[in-house]
């Protein structure tokens, strides 16, 4: 089993950095959004979806992702303009998501809120992944190591709260939602995110680089809102009785598994982003 997920990451890594730094702007569109596919194939199962509904859903996303793209391609940085048209796609995708994570979902995992009927699920699903999709799209056009630097941030998080809650873990975050999770592993994880921050910091915006407390707070505030996007959807896994999201990657689960916490974090880095540029 070992084996098996270190060949995955080191193939999803491979396929991801040539993706990411090789492809043109429509190689790299075209990637993600088969990604975005994917997840929202993913998605179906967590609404309780079986067979060909999974599939159309998959299909549905990827021809929203296409419609965009063919409505607003300055917004995703195929014409020129993409300034201006991608702050007015981005509010539409942004704002929505930010007010999901920022209120809603926090609110949802401590009344642990079941994902209801198909129209909701399908709103939630799309303020998940949809977001999620134009960030990486539209984030790009700042350059790979931008994109990565962000990815690096939600990852550090991750691997801080893993050893930290391994070596310190005693008191539970959410034991009904996911047992393995506690408030040392988020700290450790936080503090491994700060560090981070501080050591790339000097290629930040100078709104960020010469604002200690600022920067310290968006930090710590991305951190916090990764671990909200992993504890979602775990708790919907949960009430959906799957341990994983699929078994696509070997090893490792589904998409929705490995992009969960990007999910929560990756539109509001855009949506600073493009404040910033305004």
């Amino acid at each position: 089993m070992l084996r098996t997920r270190v060949i995955t990451a080191f193939v999803l890594l491979a396929a991801f950095l040539l993706a990411l730094f090789q492809l043109p702007p429509l190689g790299w569109l075209l990637f993600v959004s088969a990604v975005a596919a994917v997840a929202a194939w993913e998605w179906g199962a967590l609404m309780g979806l079986v067979g060909a509904p999974r599939f159309v859903l998959g299909f549905v996303l990827l021809a929203i992702c296409l419609l965009v793209v063919v409505l607003e391609p300055a917004a995703v940085g195929l014409t020129s303009g993409f300034a201006d048209a991608a702050w007015r796609l981005g509010a539409c995708f942004y704002l929505p998501a930010a007010l999901f994570w920022l209120l809603l979902a926090p609110i949802w995992l401590s009344r642990r809120w079941p994902l209801g009927g198909k129209l909701p699920a399908l709103a939630t699903g799309a303020v998940l992944l949809l977001p999620l999709w134009l960030a990486l799209v539209q984030l790009r056009q700042a350059g790979p190591l931008t994109v990565l630097a962000i990815m690096a941030l939600v990852w550090l998080a991750d691997i801080g709260a893993y050893f930290a809650g391994r070596r310190f873990g005693r008191h539970k975050l959410a034991p009904a939602i996911s047992p393995g999770k506690t408030w040392e592993g988020a700290i450790g994880g936080g503090l491994l995110a700060v560090a981070y921050g501080m050591l790339v910091s000097p290629r930040l915006p100078p709104m960020l680089a010469d604002n200690l407390p600022l920067l310290l707070l968006v930090v710590l505030l991305l951190a916090a809102i990764s671990v909200i996007g992993d504890l979602f959807e775990s708790l919907l896994k949960r009430q959906a009785g799957l341990k994983d999201s699929s078994n696509v990657l070997p090893g490792h689960g589904g998409v929705l598994d490995r992009i969960d916490s990007l999910a929560s974090t990756m539109p509001l880095v855009a949506l600073v982003w493009l404040l910033t540029r305004a």
